[in-house]
């Protein structure tokens, strides 16, 4: 049975399958085994160019031939894999005929025991699957990631003179930007990313409990550390764990996971604040031609997108925090568990993904109520009674914090002229007041640097 969209169990390959598409050629199964013929294939020229004593004569001129069948890598392909599995039921030995076939077809026949040779599965999965890992990362997410940054930013630009009221404790407080308040997020964020890009993509290459016993055994004269360094660092652009058991053991990917964890809180705390001045009418949003807000009251333009993101956030992180809490454990030198939980690496990034975009659509739709913003300030008059107590501590003034505090807790509305009439009753000299006078909820925002 072929599926569709809307035969999928999981959002991620139905309804939101045309965002997530792209990450098909890196986390579904088809691609794992890509991934596993790319590193076979590279480990077999590795060999080639030691070389071993067998593969001396190996014509160095099929190399592009080798590569190709995995550059080619079709879903015909997958099926083969995935039918010899059905024999084998053993999913890397499943790959390691199917290139005996393809050497077959190549005429190469007699170099076909040197494929996976001297290695156990995990050797090929854990540099697989964090080879697809950092693909999908920079290929897809990372750019992505940029690009919610650099919409923020520009939005940060774009609002710094706009002054806003601040809200501690959903209370009004001092005033501030509201381009400085999203530039909050983008320091935040800046700093995660530049974290992330500290933590390698870590693999596994050493035998069947990482001490390249059968490769010593078979060739003792040949420092296969030295080739394992260079096979995975060099040719599969990783950086090898040079103590393992029979698996790695995955702190950096946990490292990784617990890092996008980090970002994607991040950004519920963006859609959460985004949605709360949506709701306060400090943004209203631009309306796209037969979209409907309610199913029943016509009037409703909802804050869909962050809410959207929010939850895709909220899903990515619970996913990713079990993946960094599970994989670094494992029985003795290794158990199954792993291998399940690892094919799952996918799922949150599609999700981070979908939330990420998400996101991006509901910044594009945002325009900005500056009308409501500013009649919120002048709706807080007393606000300024922070900056009035701290002037008059600075003059000596007697108990000013207490003085203001009489004042501004005993009116039902503090507005203009209730703090003009406080600043001109006050004993104070004439350019002090003048001073005072100047202080409005637009003007005293601070001073901000970014």
């Amino acid at each position: 049975m072929e599926l569709t969209p809307l035969d999928a169990i999981s959002p991620v390959d139905g309804r939101y399958c045309k965002i997530t598409q792209t990450l098909s050629k890196y986390f579904s199964e088809g691609a794992l085994i890509r991934y596993r013929v790319l590193v076979e294939i590279e480990y077999f020229i590795a060999l080639c160019n030691l070389p071993l004593p067998q593969l001396k004569d190996f014509d160095k001129g099929l190399f592009d031939s080798l590569r190709s069948i995995y550059k080619n890598f079709q879903p015909a392909d997958a099926r083969r894999v995935k039918d010899i599995e059905a024999i084998t039921n053993h999913d890397v030995k499943a790959v390691e005929y199917y290139l005996k076939e393809k050497f077959d077809a190549l005429n190469l026949k007699k170099f076909n025991e040197f494929i996976h040779f001297g290695l156990t599965s995990q050797d090929i999965n854990n540099t697989a699957v964090p080879r697809s890992l950092k693909d999908a990362w920079l290929e897809v997410l990372e750019p992505v990631l940029d690009e919610v940054v650099a919409a923020l930013k520009a939005k940060s630009q774009q609002w710094r003179e706009v002054s806003m009221l601040a809200r501690t404790h959903g209370q009004p407080a001092s005033p501030t930007s509201l381009g400085k308040e999203i530039y909050v997020f983008v320091d935040r964020l800046t700093k995660q990313a530049e974290l992330l890009k500290t933590i390698p993509f870590s693999a596994k290459f050493g035998g069947a409990i990482g001490n390249f016993n059968a490769h010593h055994a078979a060739y003792p004269e040949i420092d296969w550390i030295v080739f394992g360094d260079h096979l995975v660092n060099e040719v599969l652009g990783l950086k090898r764990s040079s103590v393992t058991t029979q698996i790695e053991h995955y702190d950096n990917l946990a490292a990784f996971c617990d890092n996008l964890k980090r970002i994607n809180t991040i950004l519920i705390d963006l859609n959460r604040d985004i949605w709360s001045y949506i709701s306060m009418d400090y943004f209203k949003q631009k309306i796209k031609a037969g979209e409907v807000g309610s199913s029943v009251m016509p009037h409703k333009v909802n804050p869909i997108d962050f809410e959207n993101s929010e939850g895709n956030l909220g899903f990515a992180i619970a996913i990713f925090e079990h993946l960094a809490a599970k994989l670094p454990v494992s029985r003795l030198q290794r158990d199954l568990t792993d291998s399940t939980v690892t094919r799952n690496i996918g799922v949150p990034m599609a999700h981070t993904l979908i939330a990420w975009q998400s996101l991006l659509k509901g910044l594009e739709k945002l325009i900005l109520n500056q009308e409501a913003i500013r009649a919120d300030l002048q709706e807080n008059w007393a606000v300024v009674s922070e900056a009035i107590q701290t002037i008059l501590r600075r003059e000596g003034y007697p108990k000013p914090y207490e003085a203001l505090k009489e004042l501004t807790r005993k009116h039902a509305h503090i507005d203009r002229e209730t703090i003009t009439d406080f600043i001109e009753n006050l004993k104070v000299s004439q350019s002090v007041k003048s001073e005072l006078l100047k202080i409005t909820p637009e003007n005293y925002t601070g001073i901000y640097n970014f």
